[in-house]
């Protein structure tokens, strides 16, 4: 098992662990906040469950069907997480108005507070060891996931405050509208994860539609072919393309005319050589032209 698969099967069971205990909280407690929030792990199962099998399915070397290998995969799973995190956000929204229109107390408040504080912890730990493993695998499955979990570590921590602060405001003053805390933190939440599920949509769906490297990356792979080009030389037609942590290079050399076809080739080889070595996961095709 490589190490994407095996940090994702991780995020799988520590999600799992965490929905089991604030569902159970949830409905101990009556707390729309917590129960919001094991929704919102609930997602984050779904999306560690999707990542585990698009790393392990991009990663299968290219085939007959697939001749571009099976990056894609990945882009795909992040636009069903990110389709899904907006479903959860509406549902904690719809949840949340109803608890205002039909106020209810919350009991247990304590161990609402441990639980939140619990999730806050696990998702920490787990989602720096992912950013980890995608920042050195270029995975936006495992960022994704990552970036999944790093919300819920901020939305756990608000509603443990939350919890915490109607605890508080309720032993000094007694007013029912200490009960329109809970809704109005989920409401907070919701809306945090609706910014969240916006930029991993957009982040996901991009290479999908073969949209170029990033400005850095092209600039860098420009630089590149100019230094291994004379002055009686030059380029054109340059595109690029990602398709999971796979990039993909094309253009076209313009070479002088009495070149030999074995120095065209090696200085092909040569500037291939330079980009793969200065941007990972990297195919390059050259399209050799004479002037």
């Amino acid at each position: 098992m490589n190490r994407k698969t095996s940090i994702a099967r991780l995020s799988v069971l520590s999600n799992t662990l965490l929905i089991i205990m604030k569902v159970v909280v949830g409905f101990l407690s009556g707390s729309i906040s917590i129960l919001s929030e094991a929704i919102h792990s609930f997602m984050d199962l779904l999306a560690a469950i999707i990542a585990f099998f698009s790393v392990r399915i991009s990663d299968t070397p290219a085939d007959e069907r697939h001749p571009y290998g099976h990056g894609k995969f990945e882009n795909i799973s992040g636009v069903v997480e990110a389709i899904l995190i907006f479903v959860a956000s509406a549902w904690i929204i719809m949840e949340a108005v109803r608890k205002i229109i039909h106020p209810k107390d919350i009991e247990k408040i304590g161990l609402g507070i441990v639980v939140m504080a619990i999730s806050a912890i696990v998702n920490f730990l787990v989602s720096r060891k992912l950013y980890k493993v995608a920042k050195e695998t270029d995975s936006i499955a495992l960022e994704a996931d990552a970036l999944h979990l790093k919300v819920d570590v901020y939305t756990s921590m608000g509603v443990a405050g939350g919890l915490f602060l109607m605890l508080v405001l309720g032993y000094f003053f007694k007013s029912p509208l200490i009960t329109y805390l809970d809704p109005v933190i989920a409401i907070l939440v919701a809306l945090l994860i609706l910014r969240e599920s916006f930029i991993l949509f957009k982040k996901a769906y991009s290479p999908l539609l073969d949209e170029a490297l990033s400005h850095e990356e092209v600039e860098l792979i420009k630089k590149l072919i100019s230094a291994n080009c004379s002055d009686t030389m030059s380029y054109h037609g340059l595109r690029t393309r990602k398709a999971g942590n796979y990039r993909y290079v094309d253009f076209h050399l313009n070479v002088p005319a009495e070149m030999t076809v074995k120095n065209a080739h090696a200085l092909c080889d040569a500037i291939e050589e330079e980009i793969k070595r200065s941007i990972n996961h990297t195919e390059v095709t050259i399209h050799v032209e004479n002037l």
